[in-house]
């Protein structure tokens, strides 16, 4: 472990081989209670790491305005197994879900951030992981956001042991991973299609039917540039919300725009802003999620 004044770096030995992290800690973390870990999932590229996470949103600062620590994971190869089968990561086996639960621990251990009021928010492949790890271990997250990506189809039986509130964001003109959901651009050996997501309709129903919240979308909140859906009173409180981007890409809602960037980023909303807005009061109720 190392640490840089806010900053903390190390590394974890996972099924045979080093993974790495940095953990923003907030300025000023309460002296009374353990406090939320956000894991910050960046999406599937060669060259990528939890360091693009940092650079391209507001997660540090968010750190200190909601008192939570901020870990920035870094894939495998660049990308995460999150069960769609066909990520590197996928294909050579990596258990990324061990990998973080191991993060969720080392940092209770050493940054005393509460091992059960984990929050994972990612992009695109990041989304997915996330959605594998709400999944799969329920127990440790009591949030779930995921930006540009649908539930795995793959991972739609799964049957979690504790409710998890989800907030899913995704533009209506993503190209990459359409908000009607589809299957992945990397195909089989024979040309075959893999890898399907659900629509963010379909995820967000099933999240509802997990968390067993009353029947119905909930309430609507309808702005020129986007459209938020509530469903509230699921188990421990528990709640889920689909935030649909009118002409948003498969982007970063508040991030930058690059000049060579071809897909649509929405500033109406920073989306580490509202992750951290709509996860400080659900984490409260994580020792009242359990199905």
């Amino acid at each position: 472990m190392a640490t840089d004044g806010d900053l903390v770096t190390g590394e974890l030995r996972i099924g045979g081989g080093d993974r790495h992290f940095t953990i923003r800690l907030p300025r000023a973390a309460p002296d009374d209670r353990r406090i939320p870990l956000v894991l910050v999932l960046h999406g599937n590229h060669p060259d990528l790491g939890g360091w693009i996470m940092r650079e391209w949103t507001t997660f540090d600062r968010q750190a200190d305005t909601w008192g939570m620590a901020i870990a920035y994971p870094d894939g495998h190869g660049g990308c995460w197994a999150d069960g769609r089968g066909v990520t590197t990561a996928d294909e050579a086996g990596v258990d990324d879900v061990a990998f973080l639960r191991a993060l969720t621990d080392w940092s209770a251990d050493r940054c005393g951030t509460s091992p059960d009021r984990t929050v994972v928010a990612g992009i695109s492949n990041g989304a997915f992981m996330a959605h594998r790890l709400a999944l799969e271990a329920s127990e440790r997250v009591a949030v779930l956001a995921a930006v540009a990506g649908g539930m795995p189809a793959a991972l739609r039986d799964v049957s979690p042991t504790h409710a998890v509130s989800a907030l899913l964001i995704h533009g209506t003109a993503d190209r990459i991973s359409p908000i009607e959901g589809g299957y992945s651009r990397h195909r089989g050996p024979g040309g075959e299609p893999r890898g399907r997501t659900l629509s963010l309709e379909e995820t967000a129903g099933r999240w509802r039917a997990i968390d067993r919240c009353p029947p119905g979308p909930g309430r609507t909140h309808t702005t020129e540039f986007s459209s938020r859906t509530t469903a509230d009173a699921g188990v421990g409180g528990t709640r889920v919300v689909t935030w649909t981007v009118f002409g948003g890409g498969h982007s970063w809602p508040g991030a930058p725009t690059p000049p060579e960037s071809a897909e649509p980023i929405t500033q109406e909303f920073d989306a580490a802003e509202e992750i951290c807005r709509f996860a400080e009061p659900l984490c409260a109720l994580a020792d009242t999620r359990r199905l």
